[in-house]
């Protein structure tokens, strides 16, 4: 499972031109779901993805989580960062898991995160989404459960 989790001064989707999912100051979560990711790899990425501490404290040092600040999550599920771009220039999703397995792992993902007290929204599973956030910093973390030993 993959995470591209970015901070934010806000965010929000749109679908069909409409605000389906909006959040202040927090992070923004890009998920990809691999074909051989368990319900381990989904817990490993949501404890992650809440407890990173990634938010500046008195001394501009990054060391306050989500919890911390207050702040929210936006998750959005997004195939493609499980893309392969090692050979050739079109992608390949080969890796990427079945739109079912990887419904109910990131639906998985967003319900760690809430159980471990934060706001999280979701964007809408297999439509075409226009995902708008202010980058905060920036600060772009990778997180990659098949990295995680």
């Amino acid at each position: 499972m993959r995470a591209v989790w970015q901070r934010v001064s806000r965010a929000w989707v749109e679908l069909d031109r409409e605000i389906v999912a909006r959040i202040s100051q927090g992070a923004v979560v890009f998920l990809g779901v691999d074909s051989d990711d368990t319900e381990l790899d989904a817990c490993f990425i949501a404890r992650k993805c809440a407890d990173l501490r990634a938010f500046d404290d008195r001394d501009g040092r990054l060391n306050l989580s989500l919890a911390d600040i207050g702040g929210e999550l936006l998750l959005v599920s997004q195939f493609t960062v499980c893309a392969d771009c090692r050979k050739g220039r079109r992608p390949s999703f080969v890796r990427a898991a079945s739109p079912e397995k990887a419904n109910r792992l990131y639906e998985l993902v967003a319900e760690k995160i809430r159980e471990r007290g934060l706001v999280v929204k979701t964007g809408c599973f297999r439509t075409h989404m226009r995902v708008h956030l202010v980058n905060d910093g920036p600060v772009t973390l990778l997180l990659d459960s098949q990295k995680r030993f």
